[in-house]
Order: C-alpha cells, then structure tokens, then sequence
C-alpha cells in the first residue's frame, strides 16, 4: 500500500499535476527541517526549471553534486538548464561526465549531439547520434537529430532517410513528414515533397508515382483518386 503522505508520492502528484509553485514550496518546507534532503534537494531544481528559473535551478544541482558529485538526477537537470541558458560548453563537460559512468547513456549522447548541433559542430555531433543508434537502432531521438544534422551539411538524400526510419518507428509525428517534404523542395523534387507532406513514406512513394505514370495523371490526382478508393472501401 503507498503512502499518500510519503514526501516522494507527494512530490510526485504534484509534478503530474503541473503544480510546481505547491512543488517548490513543499520541497523549501522539506528543507527547513533536513538542509542536506536529497530528494528535495533534486526536486526543487527540477520544479525551479519548470518555472524556467534556470540559475536558481542549477544552484540546487550545485548543492546535491556536493553531496554526490555523480548524481545522474543532478547532472541531468543541470544539463537542462544550462541548455536552456545556451550554455553549451559546460553542457559538454557534464554529457562527458555522464559517459564516463555510462557510455551507453543515450540520453547524455543525444544532449550532447544537440549542443554540438548549437555549436555549429555538426559532424562531431553525427558521432554522438551514430553511437547512441549502436545502442538502439530504434532511438527516435537520435534519428531525427542526424537527420538535422545531415540537413545542416547539406547532405539531404541521407537526412530524409533518417527521417523516414524515424517515421516508420512514430508515424504520429508530424513534424517528420514535414521536414521531409521541406527537403525533398531543396531537391526540387516537388511530387516527393507533396507525398511526404501527406505522411507518405519513401517506399510507398514511387507506386503512387508508377499508378500515376500509368493512368497519365499527375501525382496529386493520383494520390486524391488512391484516397478517394480508400476511403469508399470502409
């Protein structure tokens, strides 16, 4: 059975339910009493970026890395804040640190891909998504940050690649289908870039290509005729 007053489950409720201000207060009362609590110690830093109170944020990391100067909660939440404060250096030396526990922290390689990504480092940030993608393939995360970063080195074929592996793995993501399409432009490949922005994938692409070839139509009619059956036969 929980304990409803247990300062864990009560900080829990009230990070679902978005209460931060209730968050940060609860954790000050906790601090009053214990000034070295480390669960309100690691959850005040995190209701304070929440309130997007970075620098506050990062003093409460600070104090809990005294404590513990590997603790991964700590470091984690100060790596979000310094991302937020465009600190991407430090960001660097704490995604280094977590490695150095962890090399398989693929959180730490994404984060750290995306502030080389901010730092104009682009290739030095593919390395991070290449590894973090040895460790799972199926890393959405990491797949569409290269897929940015090929965007930015101008190698578009490759990155719409990525972005349709990632689409395949969350065909809910919109977003994927259109940077997709806004790349297929940059190709001056426009009928690929209308499918794409209609959340086609790459394969099925060239039959709504062939059929419309075929029928002497162009692609758009294609796609609204393919629709239009599909949409009959339910």
């Amino acid at each position: 059975m929980v304990d409803l007053l247990d300062p864990s489950s009560v900080i829990t409720r009230m990070f679902n339910a978005e209460k931060y201000e209730e968050m940060y207060a609860y954790c000050k009362g906790l601090l009053k009493k214990t000034p070295n609590d480390m669960l309100a110690l690691q959850n005040i830093s995190l209701s304070l970026i929440y309130l997007k109170k970075y620098e506050e944020s990062i003093d409460y990391c600070n104090k809990v890395l005294e404590i513990k100067d590997s603790d991964t909660y700590a470091l984690k939440n100060k790596i979000f804040a310094l991302e937020n404060l465009k600190q991407y250096e430090q960001v660097l030396e704490l995604c280094k640190q977590l490695l150095s526990t962890n090399s398989k922290d693929t959180w730490a390689l994404n984060s750290m891909g995306l502030s080389l990504n901010e730092l104009n480092r682009h290739k030095e940030a593919l390395e991070c998504y290449d590894t973090s993608l040895l460790i799972d393939s199926n890393d959405i995360t990491a797949l569409m940050n290269k897929a940015i970063s090929l965007s930015h080195l101008e190698n578009y074929h490759d990155a719409i690649d990525f972005y349709n592996r990632a689409q395949i793995i969350d065909p809910k993501l919109k977003e994927l289908s259109l940077a997709k399409s806004r790349l297929f432009e940059k190709l001056n490949m426009n009928d690929d870039a209308f499918l794409a922005a209609q959340g086609i994938l790459n394969q099925d692409m060239e039959k709504i290509k062939n059929d419309a070839k075929k029928n002497k139509c162009s692609v758009f009619h294609q796609f609204c005729n393919d629709e239009f059956k599909t949409s009959n036969s339910k």
